[in-house]
């Protein structure tokens, strides 16, 4: 849940308050590059840590069935994926066409982090919807899963010379964002609930 939440706010609060910085046509990543890119570079350190660790309490409660292994890993391998990202800056406006090695690095660690969001949900939607006490959360999942498969194939067309997405690229980055840690929240909470007696537990 603080991970989501950090996350979001971080970018959301540091891109007002960064010079010259358009959060409907520059990417979250493009925070970290300037005086005072370390803000976004811990930001992604500090939120994948918190993903991993989410990661590893998904793997001890969801310990048998369905998604009890892929589901966790996926989650996981974000977390380490945001880490690894946090430190190498990348290329200005640059996603999928990376040239510096900071930028390649970044680049790929962010291409596993856009397939792995989509896959962790349709992999709990499975789960979710044969679950009686998950069942829901799988409109939600599914729903989440879909946005982000049609985000990234925007995000991939935005990237094409003369597109008229180009200068929207930002703003469709933050939905898939957004979208994912929204679920990570949902999720989190009410695993929160079953483990602090709200709800019975599995």
């Amino acid at each position: 849940m603080a991970g989501a939440v950090l996350f979001v706010t971080v970018f959301t609060v540091y891109g007002w308050l960064c010079p010259g910085y358009s959060w409907t046509s520059m990417f979250v990543s493009e925070l970290s590059l300037g005086p005072y890119g370390w803000v976004q570079m811990l930001n992604f350190v500090l939120t994948g840590a918190l993903v991993l660790v989410f990661g590893r309490g998904l793997a001890a409660h969801f310990n048998t069935g369905a998604a009890s292994l892929a589901g966790p890993v996926l989650v996981q391998c974000i977390g380490v994926s945001l880490i690894a990202s946090g430190p190498f800056t990348t290329d200005p406006s640059a996603m999928f066409d990376q040239i510096s090695t900071h930028g390649v690095v970044h680049g790929i660690f962010g291409a596993l982090v856009f397939t792995f969001a989509p896959l962790s949900c349709f992999v709990f939607y499975r789960r979710f919807r044969g679950d009686p006490l998950w069942r829901t959360l799988a409109g939600w999942t599914l729903t989440a899963g879909v946005v982000l498969t049609l985000g990234i194939g925007l995000l991939k067309f935005s990237q094409q010379p003369g597109s008229a997405l180009f200068e929207w690229k930002g703003l469709v980055q933050r939905v898939i964002l957004v979208t994912f840690m929204a679920w990570i929240f949902a999720v989190a909470v009410r695993l929160r609930r079953r483990y602090r007696g709200g709800e019975p537990s599995l």
